[in-house]
């Protein structure tokens, strides 16, 4: 198992950016593949991104596309969620996970197994 912890969550105007981090603890860090997951008040916990195990590799929802850039540092034990653009559609609760069973990235939360607290992201209009 690995502990997550997320940072970087704030209150932004639309337009502006933020970029969340979420910190690792454990040797294996460099196996797994991780991604972002938000979810909205009332509403399903949905995929954001994913990328795999070195970073060679990344998924995006297509509401963040182009918008949105996950990357990962294994060395720091470090993913990254660099947002841009960001629209108050965006405002929810960030959670970034780990894959422990698979190699791939997946975009079910059903697929994850480790899960941080989540940090709140709110965009003004």
């Amino acid at each position: 198992q690995v502990q997550l912890t997320e940072t970087g969550g704030g209150l932004v105007q639309a337009g502006g950016s933020l970029r969340l981090s979420c910190t690792a603890s454990g040797s294996t860090f460099s196996w797994y593949p991780m991604a972002w997951f938000r979810q909205a008040s009332g509403n399903e916990r949905e995929f954001v991104a994913g990328i795999t195990r070195g970073g060679g590799a990344t998924e995006y929802a297509d509401s963040v596309q182009g918008r949105f850039t996950i990357s990962r540092d294994n060395d720091k034990k470090i993913v990254y969620l660099q947002m841009n653009s960001l629209i108050p559609e965006d405002t929810a609760i960030y959670y970034c996970a780990a894959r422990l069973n698979s190699m791939g990235i997946g975009s079910s939360k059903d697929d994850y197994q480790n899960w941080g607290q989540g940090t709140q992201v709110t965009v003004s209009s």
